[in-house]
């Protein structure tokens, strides 16, 4: 016999279990706006467009990796009470913690400096405005909404962004003449075809970014539930891998949609891409002749909301290194917002490719990723700092094999670059 009364406490629970969810749902969100970035566009298009399928694995590995890395940060924000910034100012000697933090820096600026880019070639696309007038526009625009948000009103801003230029391409699959076989196998195969290395380093940088770790560990902790009891902090823990995980994959699923329709609309018919611009052929059979206003406007709505949390991450790392939480109503987080936004617009001069300019600064990325990683894994894995949450033996062996990965990668990419 059905028993009623069992049912109906257990969709209780489970609503319940839904509700809770919903309430610590955002930060993975917020981080997820970082790796759907026009740097991502350029990157994921120019891996389609040049090798077809061949390169979905590292969007396949660079997520898990993305996953494991910000799982790890958000508990030391969590634990601690601390980003990456102030755990590293506070642990280590400054002159060790002052260059490291240094390098973070400048991963915000190359960061924000693609960011700014993407949202200036969509202003030039929608109202034919100068790159550098519309980097400057794009700019204050999201200095604008730093200083104006809280944390909860930037979250809603950005999800909303995120929905839109998800949505975009994940339909776009339903009009394209997709080979899923070896699309499939593109995701699970590793390969690296001659020449790819830099885009492959690229495709990294853009998912994996070093600020976003700094960024997640700051906007997890900076609600405070480590202050409570034990209880909150072990159901925040579980609660922010569910955050992580729904919001990663979000990404995943995205960035390998762009790569899939590039492979279709550009590698199969052998056209060569050289323009973020030419990104509109991909939308162009679903939305017709509005393809290319519809596509610089989700191009603006990624620029705007990934400057923004550039922005963010810049400000918590600069404030990071004063001991100071970001709070963009203080002097150095003011400062390290500006820094971030100035410094990108102070190196827009010199980029005479905008295409290839967006594809550098995801590999500047990859390049100070070791860094970030080595910095994390210390803090996370010491019982000092973190105490009974201290990374165990087999997150150690993780954290460290990512991190040599990355390492091996961008010597290669070195060698490549000097010696090919």
């Amino acid at each position: 016999m059905f028993n009623w009364r069992s049912w109906f406490t257990d969709a209780q629970k489970n609503r319940q279990g839904a509700r809770e969810f919903l309430r610590y749902l955002g930060p993975g969100l917020l981080i997820t706006v970082g790796f759907i970035d026009p740097g991502n566009w350029a990157s994921n298009i120019a891996a389609g467009a040049s090798y077809g399928y061949e390169l979905l694995w590292m969007v396949t590995l660079a997520t898990i990796m993305l996953i494991i890395l910000q799982h790890n940060a958000a508990h030391l924000g969590i634990v601690t009470g601390d980003c990456l910034s102030e755990a590293g100012t506070r642990h280590l000697p400054g002159w060790i913690s002052k260059p490291l933090l240094g390098s973070a820096m400048g991963a915000a600026v190359a960061t924000a400096l693609a960011e700014i880019l993407g949202g200036a070639i969509a202003l030039q696309m929608l109202f034919q405005l100068p790159i550098f007038f519309g980097a400057t526009v794009t700019a204050v625009l999201c200095g604008i909404l730093l200083w104006s948000n809280s944390y909860q009103k930037l979250e809603k801003i950005i999800i909303a962004f995120v929905s839109l230029i998800g949505l975009s391409f994940l339909i776009e699959l339903g009009f394209v003449s997709v080979d899923w076989l070896p699309a499939v196998k593109g995701w699970m195969t590793p390969s690296f075809p001659p020449g790819s290395l830099l885009i492959i380093t690229s495709v990294l940088g853009a998912v994996v970014m070093p600020h976003n770790l700094f960024l997640h560990s700051e906007v997890i902790q900076s609600r405070q539930w480590q202050l409570e009891n034990e209880a909150v902090i072990q159901r925040q823990l579980k609660y922010e891998f569910l955050d992580t995980l729904f919001s990663m994959l979000i990404g995943w699923a995205i960035n390998s949609a762009m790569i899939i329709v590039a492979a279709v609309v550009f590698f199969m018919p052998g056209i060569a891409v050289t323009d973020l611009t030419q990104a509109v052929t991909m939308l162009r059979p679903i939305l017709g002749n509005t393809a290319a206003f519809l596509f610089a406007l989700a191009l603006l709505f990624s620029g705007i909301s990934s400057t923004t949390t550039a922005g963010m991450a810049g400000g918590s790392i600069f404030a990071g290194i004063f001991h100071e939480p970001y709070d963009i109503k203080d002097l150095h987080s003011r400062l390290g917002v500006m820094i971030t936004y100035g410094a990108a617009l102070l190196f827009l001069f010199f980029i005479q490719d905008p295409f290839r300019g967006l594809l550098y600064s995801q590999m500047l990325l990859s390049l100070q990723l070791p860094f970030t990683i080595g910095l994390q894994f210390y803090l996370t894995s010491s019982p000092k700092i973190m105490g009974k949450y201290a990374n165990n033996q087999r997150q150690k062996i993780i954290l460290a094999a990512i991190g040599l990965f990355v390492t091996l990668l961008n010597l290669c990419l070195l060698y490549d670059l000097l010696f090919d």
